[in-house]
């Protein structure tokens, strides 16, 4: 796993809605990063605050050298970042972790996310249809505002359903019955989640009924990034036992098969 510095150039970084911010940054030596990793952002050129904040990328340019996240504005390091305009720079250690990983014999997938776990499988759509594979995607958030990567994944040529809080159409049993139906329906021989527990608690249920494989996504909080703290430690299956790893060393990425929701 490579864990280089990069100083990145901000290219761009507007608002998404009232609550995300997009941002891209010029780092031609950091492109070489894959769906589902991610990158440690010094948030000041100072030590405060002192720790960097992990971002799990949103999109990759190899052409233009552009690392692209989306983010939630939601506390101080956020913040900062939002704060941040054109031509300013960007101090960033990776790529780091484990992303997510395609076979090439797969016709189809199926993505199941909701908030900013949306942005973290955006790539992996645009990965699998550069594979020829078709994608499926159900989207899902509070509100409708709140739904990113929609028209992303739509110019993929994803086939996209939403479904939000407010209208009603979030719930368990609800997605659960989408879920079943593109299963019979389609072609699909992965399932990928991030986001929320009780889809990755459902998605990991229906993965084991329909006897395919899935992989999740986590978002932990982080100290170093690297490895060396161990304050992102979990509980997994392996080999028939449970076995504590770090989200940011083995993960972000796991097999579904191998979380235990009810420890994250």
């Amino acid at each position: 796993m490579s864990a280089d510095l990069h100083q990145g150039r901000i290219v761009l970084n507007e608002w998404v809605g009232r609550r995300y911010k997009h941002m891209v940054v010029e780092a031609p030596d950091a492109v070489v990063a894959v769906p589902g990793q991610f990158f440690h952002l010094r948030l000041s050129s100072q030590w405060d605050p002192l720790l960097r904040r992990p971002m799990s990328i949103y999109g990759i340019d190899e052409d233009r050298g552009w690392v692209e996240f989306l983010y939630h504005v939601r506390g101080r390091g956020t913040a900062l970042l939002a704060g941040l305009v054109p031509g300013d720079t960007l101090d960033l250690l990776g790529p780091l972790g484990r992303g997510f990983s395609l076979d090439s014999a797969w016709r189809g997938i199926l993505l199941v996310g909701r908030g900013a776990g949306l942005a973290t499988l955006a790539p992996l759509a645009e990965q699998a249809v550069q594979s020829g594979m078709d994608v499926f995607a159900i989207l899902s958030a509070r509100t409708p505002d709140r739904l990113v990567s929609v028209d992303r994944l739509h110019e993929l040529g994803a086939r996209v359903a939403t479904v939000t809080d407010v209208e009603g159409t979030s719930e368990v049993h609800v997605v659960e019955s989408m879920v079943r139906e593109i299963l019979h329906r389609e072609s699909v021989d992965a399932v990928f989640t991030c986001g929320s527990r009780r889809l990755t608690k459902l998605m990991q249920r229906l993965a084991d009924t329909h006897g395919i494989p899935g992989q999740v996504a986590l978002e932990e909080n982080m100290g170093c990034g690297l490895g060396m703290c161990y304050c992102c430690v979990k509980p997994f299956f392996r080999e028939g036992r449970v076995y504590p790893l770090r989200v940011c060393r083995e993960g972000p990425v796991f097999s579904l098969a191998e979380v235990i929701v009810d420890e994250l």
